[in-house]
């Protein structure tokens, strides 16, 4: 039998090695699942702190030009109002 890691293991030879050989692969696989769902969980809690960052910068960038953030986050564009005819 081929080990994950590239190595050779014997074929367990009784129900209590096969039993054993079985609670070791699980084990590795919850180690490594672990490491994974820890790796998964730093990239999300970096990116929710670059975001934060990115957001502050905006709002920065808003103030200096003197557009208020909170009047223009859901308004539309400018332009003529709704039902005006189209300018000519």
């Amino acid at each position: 039998m081929a080990e994950a890691g590239g190595g050779e293991v014997a074929a367990p030879a009784n129900s209590q090695d096969l039993t054993i050989f079985v609670q070791s692969l699980l084990e590795q696989m919850q180690s490594r699942f672990t490491q994974m769902s820890d790796q998964i969980i730093g990239r999300i809690d970096e990116m929710g702190g670059r975001i934060d960052d990115l957001e502050k910068s905006i709002t920065d960038l808003m103030d200096q030009a003197g557009v208020d953030p909170v009047a223009s986050a859901g308004a539309p564009p400018p332009g003529p109002p709704p039902g005006a005819p189209p300018p000519s």
